[in-house]
């Protein structure tokens, strides 16, 4: 009884004397910033490595986390997809976003992705603003990140694509801006978002900072013999400027602006790049994101990148010397960040929307197999094999994206089973020159591919808005828009697939990977980091190994 009793007031002792301290929680980050850099390549930060500085790439690989093996696991490999799933944390199965611009089978024409006539424009008297992410059905880590915070702290999109500062910013952003060109060199909003223009918007466009950038020819930043990693200046692999004779270096801008819709130019050389890091260091400023009580969030795009990488190609001079300079802009970048909202107060990810393929005129002159498809063609292929069968040309009504939407109507008008003449011309167009593989709807929904190029289609197809019919072209090919130079991106292949992924800053650790991972885990180890919701429809994992 005694040595009961004793043993009831040990551990009554113990229940008192030794109650553990709480663990203080971890210090979020003041400021979240996402960097999504348009069609790179995961090459591009080891092919251009001797040339970066210390300050900008080099500093997030040498400070951050990088997975050198993560990819995109669905197709169409196109901009707004891969701003959408970024965020979103899934891909077109969910969040909807199926293309930049797609037929829409409702509404019988093709949509652009942030279109919305029911928003106006904000910032000039043009329609570039009549804008929403009302099409992206789920929610991102910026709306938890809001709705994780009664609504409190701010988020802010930015980039030069509007696409490009919409989806990311989510359904509940403060805001997002994006640059109108043309005659207008402002960037601009949407009435979803604001009734008018912040006073630090209306004073940067007030500025005309753009037409600084706007008055040198773009010359490269080193030597241009230095430049070994391209393949040589003049080469017949490259578009060139309106008004300009060669493809060549140096662009003179000041002449070839009016040529190429005045301000728009900015758009398709490095300029545009700085253009965009000065207005999301003005941003931060203006909104003072980082210094209330609430984490912030900063979506920035660069979308030069890709107007650079479409015009001249992945070898090309342009793109080496664009990177070269991004390299300068995000060292000035991330300078910015230590003083404004101090080092270790905030977390990034840098990584891109997409990649890109070689010209495929340049791999076919080095004897590699690429091709370049014509829709035209594929179309008239397409009705001659509907006219065989079924005795009708009219039973296709669309074919973009690699997709063939079916005439539904003219198909019951003619008491025919959609099933069975979808199934027809996916047994025949297998047979077309360039075409790799073809399936129906009807076996993305009643069959699944676990892994493989059909799993990523079957990822990126979505029941309510995907076509009838899904094809995959054969590994390096475009379309014929591209026969005369330049590159484009859009498949499930490696060339578009793999990007990089660097996570720094608060909460993160220090090292690389070679772990295969996905574009759509990045939502999720973003919103473990801040301890809130997961995207509404996300299907990524948690990144265990970059967080401390």
């Amino acid at each position: 009884m005694k040595k009961l009793i004793t043993l009831a007031a040990i551990a009554l002792f113990g229940l008192y004397s030794f109650t553990p301290i709480k663990k203080k929680d971890p210090k979020k980050p003041k400021l979240v910033i996402g960097i999504v850099i348009d069609q790179m390549r995961y090459d591009y930060l080891t092919r251009f490595a001797s040339k970066y500085g210390k300050d900008g790439f080099n500093r997030l690989l040498n400070g951050g986390f990088s997975l050198e093996n993560a990819h995109y696991n669905y197709i169409p490999t196109y901009t707004a997809v891969g701003h959408a799933s970024i965020y979103t944390g899934t891909t077109p199965v969910n969040h909807a976003i199926i293309s930049n611009n797609w037929y829409d089978k409702y509404l019988k024409e093709t949509i652009y992705c942030v279109d919305d006539s029911n928003y106006k424009t904000v910032g000039n008297d043009g329609n570039g603003g009549e804008k929403s992410p009302q099409r992206m059905l789920t929610t991102t880590v910026t709306d938890q990140l809001r709705l994780a915070q009664n609504m409190n702290g701010k988020t802010i999109g930015i980039a030069i694509k509007d696409r490009s500062a919409i989806l990311p910013a989510g359904h509940t952003a403060n805001a997002a801006y994006w640059f109108d060109g043309g005659s207008k060199g402002d960037w601009i909003t949407s009435s979803y978002y604001l009734n008018k223009l912040p006073n630090w918007v209306r004073k940067f466009n007030n500025s005309k900072i753009v037409d600084n950038y706007l008055t040198q020819p773009w010359e490269t930043l080193y030597d241009i013999n230095t430049y070994t990693e391209s393949i040589a200046d003049d080469n017949n692999f490259e578009m060139s400027f309106k008004g300009e004779e060669k493809p060549i270096f140096p662009h003179d801008i000041p002449k070839l602006k009016d040529k190429n819709n005045n301000y728009s130019i900015i758009k398709a050389i490095p300029a545009g790049n700085s253009l965009t890091t000065d207005f999301a260091k003005a941003a931060i400023i203006g909104e003072n994101l980082g210094k209330s009580d609430y984490t912030d969030f900063l979506a920035v795009s660069y979308s030069s990148t890709d107007y650079v990488g479409h015009q001249f190609g992945v070898a090309s001079k342009e793109v080496e010397d664009t990177y070269l300079r991004l390299d300068k802009d995000l060292a000035d970048f991330f300078q910015f960040l230590d003083t404004q909202v101090g080092e270790g107060n905030y977390t990034l990810f840098l990584t891109a929307d997409h990649a890109a393929v070689q010209v495929p005129k340049y791999l076919k002159s080095v004897k590699i197999p690429a091709n370049y498809f014509s829709y035209k063609k594929f179309k008239e292929y397409v009705n001659n094999i509907t006219l065989k069968y079924f005795k009708s040309d009219e039973l296709v009504e669309n074919i973009s994206n690699f997709q063939i939407f079916l005439n539904k109507e003219k198909i019951e008008e003619l008491k025919l089973n959609a099933n069975e003449v979808a199934q027809k011309i996916t047994d025949q167009v297998i047979n077309y020159k360039g075409i790799y593989k073809s399936v129906t709807a009807r076996t993305l929904q009643t069959t699944s591919f676990t892994s493989g190029i059909l799993n990523s289609l079957q990822n990126g197809y979505n029941q309510k808005f995907s076509g009838d019919i899904l094809l995959i072209p054969n590994p390096s090919t475009l379309s014929t828009y591209y026969k005369d130079g330049g590159t484009s991106h859009g498949s499930g292949y490696s060339y578009d697939t793999h990007i990089p992924i660097i996570f720094y800053g608060n909460g993160i650790k220090k090292g690389a990977s070679k772990k295969k991972y996905e574009i759509i885990d990045i939502a999720p180890t973003i919103s473990n980091l801040l301890q809130i919701e997961f995207p509404n429809g996300s299907t990524g994992k948690i990144i265990e190994e970059v967080l401390n």
